[in-house]
């Protein structure tokens, strides 16, 4: 193993470090123009409230999935926030050119520090760092405003100036290694590997050097301290809120971590061409591991990646005395428990290491044929990628034209939501009632939320389908791609024509109501709903939460108003009130759970449509239910004699 006696400064490496960041630049400038996409919204959404509370860019709240929410359950600390907040005060705009412009020093970063280790660990140290910068994850995600590339710039560069003032005794390297490490810890949670990671390094190479021993522990101290700040400042541990949107969004529940461990092994297996690291002895835990994942997903497109992550796993576990070795299978351990989506870009800080070790099985003959074939698919799928988020940018700046004066509603996420915003849009919350007149741009990709249409209509205005001539995809309808998250698939990319998404346009329009008794499994359900009712389940009831809202038709006669509702076990709410068009009508005392059937005599029906409005005393939230519930409606109103 190469012990790293020349580096990128020397006279030798100056002029591969000039052309390492050359390259970065050209893989970089094309895509400056890269539309918002993804979680850069959030980020962004913090960097702007950062303008008015310059030390708590987490405290910003803004509306998630239909659900208001607040910044501090972030599960990213605000190094990346503070970062936009200073572009943002320095242009008082944002501007996608000049952000990208902005993120290319991570990607400088990470390149050097890249280039500094390739010449610590391997004896092709040019062709090993160009593997590393083509790998899919860096090529894409480098052109995002998230917070995984200055994490990757950060954490490559405390590993990189840690281990160089370890093997030389160097004071130098180790205060460089002091400043990066709490930028790092200020990117990501996951800064706390650094401690056991260094740590590990340090006790086989010199564990008597004493000062090095303070370095390892300065992330999670960097990250205790925060918290401790923040819970002056607010009351609150912002991982504490963290943990709770957890529990309440069952984020890590069984399920999801098994999609997020299938789609991170494909992933794995992906940052080099797969199979990489197949040998004879390795042949049958190859075999086996592509025979399970083709029981997964019979596409080569995963099962073959799927084995090759396996393979790469079991080649670590065998040589485990590695520090290259340590570092994946310590990563990939801690992504399996940490995260739960599976996304490709969670494996950014462990790419490295594994170019690292193919660069040492293979000869540079072999290595600059891989970074060719994989720098043609990091250029088609990152094209792709800007052809998506463009799509949405596109389509909002034409519909936007007639928005004026119109009251406008977003039901979608991520870049959608961005420029329909930035155009005047609101953001849908879960049960909003519309009323006529409303516009509704809704993105059939993204989950959407629930909402009434007020006791009108939805008439279509227009649907666009968005979509691209490369048969390549990260995120789209149809698509089995696990790129972003593994609720869509567990492949790395997917090879299909499907289109990325599907937009509507709807206007809310007036339309009188048809029933007086209305079930909630009625066609005309939804136009009579005003609010507080959610959607329809098993074909015949509706949760309610604590004030349902429904319009009637006035009937010719009517003796009675009744109600049919259902008190599941845990539902705590024990008081039921009618009301008809603000006057109460009668209470429904629950004894016990079950059925309920609710009558009383009908007052006198003066207007047309009747308002009546039903409400509980108590409500609940189940775990992993974001809904405010309080019992369930089957039917109400006016039967007819």
């Amino acid at each position: 193993m190469p012990d790293g006696g020349r580096t990128p400064w020397s006279a030798g490496g100056l002029q591969t470090a000039l052309l390492v960041l050359l390259l970065v630049v050209a893989i970089r400038v094309p895509f400056l123009n890269q539309a918002i996409q993804g979680d850069d919204v959030n980020y962004l959404t913090a960097a702007q409230y950062a303008q008015i509370d310059p030390l708590h860019p987490g405290h910003a709240k803004f509306v998630f999935q239909g659900a208001k929410v607040t910044m501090q359950g972030h599960p990213h600390p605000p190094g990346n926030a503070w970062y936009q907040s200073a572009i943002l005060a320095l242009t008082c705009d944002i501007q996608e050119p000049v952000y990208h412009g902005a993120y290319i020093l991570f990607s400088l970063v990470a390149a050097l520090s890249a280039l500094t280790l390739a010449q610590r660990f391997t004896s092709h140290p040019l062709p090993a760092t160009l593997l590393f910068l083509v790998t899919p994850a860096f090529f894409i995600n480098g052109n995002s405003l998230e917070s995984d590339l200055p994490f990757l710039a950060f954490w490559l560069a405390t590993i990189a100036a840690f281990i160089t003032a370890v093997d030389r005794r160097s004071p130098a390297y180790l205060a460089l290694a002091a400043v990066t490490t709490p930028l790092a810890a200020m990117c990501a949670f996951q800064s706390v590997l650094l401690t056991p990671l260094l740590g590990l390094y340090l006790w086989q190479h010199r564990r008597d050097w004493r000062p090095a021993w303070l370095i390892i522990f300065v992330a999670p101290l960097t990250l205790i301290s925060w918290q401790l700040f923040e819970k002056l400042a607010s009351e609150q541990l912002p991982a504490a809120v963290l943990a709770g949107y957890f529990q309440s969004y069952g984020l890590q529940r069984l399920a999801n971590k098994a999609r997020n461990a299938a789609a991170l092994t494909t992933h794995l297996g992906w940052i080099v061409l797969p199979l990489a690291f197949l040998t004879r002895s390795l042949a049958p835990v190859a075999i086996a591991a592509a025979v399970a994942g083709a029981l997964i997903d019979y596409h080569p497109l995963f099962w073959i990646p799927f084995a090759s992550g396996i393979t790469v796993l079991t080649h670590c576990i065998q040589n485990r005395r590695n520090a290259l070795a340590q570092w994946i299978l310590l990563f990939f351990a801690a992504a399996l428990v940490l995260f739960y989506a599976g996304s490709a870009r969670y494996l950014l800080p462990l790419a490295l290491p594994v170019c690292l070790l193919a660069a040492q099985r293979a000869s540079a003959k072999l290595l600059y044929p891989a970074i060719a074939l994989y720098a043609l698919l990091g250029v088609a799928l990152t094209t792709v990628n800007y052809q998506h988020w463009d799509a949405y940018r596109t389509l909002v700046t034409r519909l936007s034209n007639d928005w004026e004066n119109r009251r406008v509603w977003v039901n979608g996420e991520w870049g959608l939501r961005f420029y329909a915003e930035s155009a005047g849009a609101l953001p849908i919350i879960r049960g909003q009632a519309m009323r006529p007149g409303d516009l509704i741009l809704t993105s059939k990709l993204a989950l959407p939320v629930d909402f009434t249409t007020g006791g009108g209509a939805l008439a279509p205005i227009e649907e666009s389908t968005l979509t691209s001539a490369i048969p390549l995809r990260l995120i789209g309808l149809n698509s089995r791609s696990g790129y972003s998250s593994a609720d869509h698939g567990f492949r790395a990319f997917d090879i299909t024509r499907h289109p990325f998404d599907l937009v509507t346009l709807q206007a809310v329009t007036a339309k009188a109501p048809t029933l007086s008794h209305l079930p909630m499994n009625a066609p005309d359900a939804d136009s009579q709903i005003v609010s507080g009712v959610d959607k329809l389940e098993e074909n015949r009831y509706r949760w309610m939460s604590g004030r349902a809202v429904l319009l009637l038709k006035r009937p010719a006669s009517a003796s009675k108003l009744t109600a049919d509702l259902f008190v599941p076990d845990q539902a705590p709410a024990r008081r039921i009130t009618f009301t008809i068009d603000g006057t109460p009508a009668g209470v429904l005392t629950i004894t016990k759970p079950g059925p309920q059937h609710f009558e009383a005599p009908a007052p006198q029906l003066t207007k047309d449509p009747i308002t009546l409005v039903i409400e509980a005393d108590r409500t609940f939230q189940s775990p992993g239910d974001q809904r405010t519930l309080g019992v369930i409606l089957v039917s109400a109103g006016f039967p007819e004699p």
